[in-house]
């Protein structure tokens, strides 16, 4: 009855976090077990009080600082002037304009809205298709929750009780897969896209290196996060913190593009969205513990078990799960409900390592911010390009395809998150 409640909610347009409370009252109510309300508010407040969950606000802050200072724009700008005699450079700095935000944002959602409003209105005056622009944009985007740091995967540690920095060091390597293969499919794609007679956007004026030296500067940024990680001088949420700090000196005191009027704004805008994802936090807590006390882990895994014995097979059917679940549910909202269902079968029944685990489900299910009907990043990248959804589905089908294959490669390879 709990999971027909879900249903019916969802069907609604409800959003996610009161769905969620909504069949954990629905159960309530219907199994006469009033004297479990008395247990949610501990269940709530234990959900969040987790110092590692910290992170999420202090890297939405860090997203939010970096839009209002101009920094992103400084990345691409560098990328470009040493790119100008290679063809299709526009397409180049795209996608590593994208792989430098995704080390610095941590959000998916953040970084096509960003990409989206400075890379496709420059790949437009270039020559290129709006459609194919929007489409490559909202594809490198599915690099945010991928590459560190990531705040798919700060809640996965969390949720797994396993090492948040082990998870970051854990999506380099199929990120920067994913990186490639997009790229290749993009310049693969990118003669038919544009007019060959068209002169190209302005470039930047001025001396290379006078170009160059605020852009570097600006990759200190995820340099401090990544770095200060891998060689244990930072905690992720330090190493946000720390970010932070070095964001606002660069912002507001060395380039002075940073209004310190707006940090209020800032701080209002952090605020919310971190609220969304704590509250969403504490309500999927609540209701996994509804799930746990009818049983339906346990039922999960019982009928996963008779399906299959072989690992593969299960990863396998796991992908296939998570892919039509992402159709339908946002990415953190299905991994904070399904992983205290699933990962347990995973390490306890089929021996799985539950970072290469923690890798595939994240990577599973950001697909579904390019899949409808949800799809919040695809109706994002619609929206700020003017492409029709039905286009932009069509034209980011190979990127998704390619995302695939590294999912399969992180399934059949599990030494691709245990690099180092």
């Amino acid at each position: 009855m709990t999971g027909l409640s879900f249903l019916v909610l969802m069907l609604t347009g409800m959003p996610i976090a009161f769905v969620l409370i909504g069949a954990t009252l629905v159960f309530v109510f219907l199994a006469d077990r009033a004297a479990i309300l008395s247990a949610i508010p501990q269940i709530a407040f234990g959900s969040v009080e987790n110092f590692d969950l910290l992170a999420i606000p202090l890297f939405v802050l860090l997203g939010e600082i970096m839009n209002e200072s101009g920094l992103t724009k400084r990345i691409i700008i560098a990328v470009r002037v040493w790119l100008t005699r290679v063809p299709h450079n526009l397409v180049i700095v795209n996608l590593i304009s994208n792989l430098a935000l995704a080390a610095i944002m941590g959000s998916a959602t953040a970084q096509m809205a960003v990409m989206s409003r400075v890379v496709v209105p420059e790949m437009e005056r270039d020559g290129y298709d709006r459609g194919y622009a929007a489409g490559l944009t909202a594809s490198a985007g599915l690099l945010g929750p991928i590459i560190p740091p990531s705040m798919i995967f700060i809640i996965f540690g969390v949720i797994a009780q396993v090492s948040i920095a082990d998870m970051f060091t854990a999506g380099i390597v199929p990120g920067m897969v994913l990186f490639v293969l997009i790229l290749g499919l993009a310049l693969f794609q990118a003669g038919r896209n544009r007019d060959p007679g068209h002169k190209g956007a302005p470039l930047p004026q001025g001396s290379k290196w006078r170009a160059t030296v605020p852009g570097l500067a600006t990759m200190a940024i995820p340099l401090v996060i990544v770095g200060g990680i891998s060689f244990g001088i930072f905690t992720p949420t330090e190493s946000a913190a720390v970010a932070i700090i070095v964001a606002l000196l660069f912002g507001g005191v060395v380039f002075r593009e940073l209004p310190w009027r707006s940090l209020p704004k800032i701080i209002d805008r952090t605020v919310t969205n971190s609220a969304v994802v704590l509250f969403l936090i504490m309500a999927a807590k609540i209701f996994g513990w509804v799930l746990t006390y009818n049983q339906i882990p346990q039922a999960a895994a019982a009928f996963i078990v008779s399906l299959t014995d072989d690992p593969i097979i299960f990863m396998l059917l796991i992908v296939a799960a998570l892919t039509v679940v992402g159709m339908f549910l946002d990415g953190i909202a299905a991994l904070i409900i399904l992983t205290p269902i699933l990962l347990p079968v995973a390490t306890g029944q089929y021996g799985i390592d539950p970072i290469q685990f923690g890798v595939v489900m994240a990577l599973t299910l950001v697909l579904g911010l390019l899949t409808p009907p949800v799809g919040t990043g695809l109706y994002i990248a619609a929206a700020l390009s003017n492409v029709s959804i039905l286009r932009l589905s069509k034209l980011v089908a190979p990127y998704i395809v390619a995302t695939f294959l590294v999912i399969l490669l992180v399934v059949f390879l599990p030494w691709m998150v245990r690099p180092f």
